[in-house]
Formats: structure tokens, C-alpha cells, sequence
């Protein structure tokens, strides 16, 4: 939790997708379904048209400001509302000014240009309300409690971990670096711009196992190997989040913007319960850099992934079943 020198409003700013189009290479405009953005997801999915030939897109934009925002009394003047998208792997940071839409009202909007050669994949959009505080410019006195995520490839609103799960020979695959892990039935890969999962095609019966659709104990043997790979997954997209940091000025760790920052944000309060995201982000960075505590942590990591893989539930799951064939077995 951040402590301001100055008095801020305490709610946060309320930020919403009312449009999206695309901006072809002829001039020309496609304007996206309502299922390109996402409200509850806080997510906006440009590849949702399935096009490759767009050039830029414009998100429409709805504020509500939080109350007190336009006091008589408010300890700020000048006040603006900004628009900022981040990128934080091309370093791409756009903001633009959004209107309010009555004059002494809460609400603001205006629109964001999202060009694509900007952006490989995932960026994150804030909203800030700033003002000018005891003669100081561009005080921010509100923002959005959480970014929103706009994905320039996905076709599906949603601001959860993606994974890129490809299949591959490991001891012939072109790619060198598969032949050191031939004995093992998939790794993870958590330095590429989406966390990818390589299923070893060599191990017999796996790829049957995990593409299979039936019923009975085969479901239950697929769902606990997903849940296990699932596990391995979290745990490692996790380490390569947290071993990637940036240090602000004062020492304390920034959460990045991309899908590591979303792994984070996900997985810290069950790795350090109990108190605000942002200070379990410092309590782990500090015991990772530090002389001691992040062998005793990786207990509450792999907790953490755990829970988010549903192992438990697909451990019973499986259990129960063999159970079931042999009581059936027995009869």
C-alpha cells in the first residue's frame, strides 16, 4: 500500500470498454462485436476478428469518478483525467486525455489508439485522475484499482495465465535445446512472451492420454495429469515472474505489466497470506535477494500452484474411481 504526501480521494476510479474498431490497411473500418471487450474479465481482445491485415485500434472509453472528486472543498484544482497504456516488454507507454462529459460531473470519456506495430502481445491500461495538490502539477489523486488488459493476439476477453502448449519430439525436434530433457514428458518454458508448455511426443500413450474425450478412469487419469502439469506450470511461470523484477527508485519491486504481473497478482496471497499484494511482492523479493527465507518459501509456492491447478480436486476424482472399479471388480 503506497503512502502520498498529500490528501487523494479513497476509492478508486471506475474504467470500462464501451467500443472497439479496427483500423484496416485500406482505410478502412471494422467495427467489433461487444464480445471483443469484457467488462467483468477487464480484458479487450483485438484478435477477435480473426484479421491480419489491421493497422490500428481505437477503444472507446467510460470513467466514473469516485465521489468528492469535485468538491467545492477538494484539496486539488486543474483536474484531468488520463488514459496511460503500458507495455512493459516493447516499452511502448501511450496516454491521452478523456473529457468529462458534464460540466461538475463524475463521468469522463474519450477513446485510445492501440497501434499494432507498438505491441507484441499483452499491455495494461490505467486510468489516473491528477490534479495540481499545494502547488504541485499532475498529482495523481485517484486510479484505477486494477488494469485493464488489452491483448493484441487473443481472441477471447479474458486476463488469466495463457499458455502456448505445443507438441514435440524431443530427441528429434529442431529445436536443439528439447534433446537435453528426452526422458521427460513436458517442460515449461517461461522466458518466451507467452509461457509455453512442450509435450514430449516420445513418451508413449501421453499424447493419446491428454487429446482423449471418453469417460470413466481414462477421464480421471487425464484430468490428474493435466492438474500435474498444470501445477508444474504455475510453479515455474511463477519463479520466472518473480526472478524478473525491475527495482523502483526506493528499492521496492515494480509488478510488471505483462502476464507475469497478472501470475503475481494471482498466486501472492496464498504465498504470503494476509497482507496486501504489494507487500507480499516486497516480503518475496526481499527473501529471494536477500541472505535467507526463500528455501522455506518454496513450500507456500508450490502451495499456491497447487490450488491454482485443482490437483486436489482432480486427486479425489481419480481416487474415487479406482475405487468404484474395484468394488465393481469384486462383485
Amino acid at each position: 500500500m503506497k503512502i502520498y504526501p498529500y490528501k487523494r480521494l479513497n476509492r478508486p476510479v471506475t474504467l470500462r470498454a464501451t467500443s472497439v474498431s479496427l483500423r484496416l490497411s485500406d482505410g478502412t473500418r471494422d467495427q467489433l462485436e461487444t464480445t471483443a471487450y469484457s467488462t467483468q474479465q477487464q480484458a479487450v481482445a483485438l484478435g477477435i476478428a480473426g484479421r491480419s491485415d489491421w493497422v490500428s485500434a481505437t477503444i472507446g472509453l467510460s470513467v466514473t469518478l469516485p465521489p468528492g472528486a469535485n468538491a467545492p472543498d477538494a484539496a486539488w484544482s486543474d483536474l484531468r483525467v488520463l488514459a496511460v497504456l503500458t507495455d512493459g516488454e516493447t516499452n511502448v507507454r501511450t496516454s491521452v486525455a478523456l473529457t468529462r462529459d458534464a460540466e461538475d460531473g463524475h463521468d469522463w470519456s474519450g477513446s485510445l489508439e492501440v497501434l499494432r506495430d507498438d505491441h507484441l502481445g499483452r499491455a495494461s491500461l490505467a486510468v489516473y485522475a491528477v490534479g495540481t495538490v499545494d502547488g504541485i502539477h499532475g498529482r495523481s489523486i485517484a486510479e484505477t484499482d486494477r488494469s485493464w488488459i488489452v491483448d493484441t493476439v487473443s481472441d477471447d476477453p479474458v486476463r488469466g495465465l495463457q499458455l502456448d502448449v505445443q507438441k514435440a519430439s524431443f530427441r528429434k525436434s529442431s529445436r536443439v535445446r528439447l534433446h537435453a530433457y528426452a526422458d521427460a514428458p513436458w517442460i515449461v518454458d517461461a522466458s518466451a512472451r507467452v509461457p509455453t508448455v512442450f509435450v514430449n511426443t516420445d513418451v508413449e500413450g501421453v499424447i493419446g492420454l491428454l487429446d482423449s474425450r471418453g469417460s470413466g478412469v481414462d477421464s480421471k487419469v487425464r484430468d490428474l495429469l493435466v492438474a500435474q502439469m498444470a501445477t508444474d506450470v504455475w510453479t515455474a511461470v511463477f519463479h520466472g515472474a518473480i526472478g524478473d523484477l525491475e527495482v523502483g527508485p526506493g528499492g521496492s519491486p515494480v509488478f510488471p505489466t505483462d502476464w507475469q504481473g497478472e501470475v503475481l497478482r494471482e498466486m501472492l496471497p496464498d504465498v504470503i497470506p494476509g497482507v496486501q499484494v504489494e507487500e507480499a511482492l516486497r516480503q518475496v523479493h526481499r527473501r529471494r535477494t536477500g541472505d535467507s527465507g526463500w528455501v522455506e518459501l518454496q513450500t507456500r509456492i508450490h502451495y499456491a500452484a497447487v490450488r491454482r491447478a485443482d490437483a486436489t480436486k482432480a486427486l479425489a476424482y481419480a481416487i474415487r474411481s479406482v475405487e468404484q472399479m474395484n468394488r465393481e471388480s469384486e462383485t
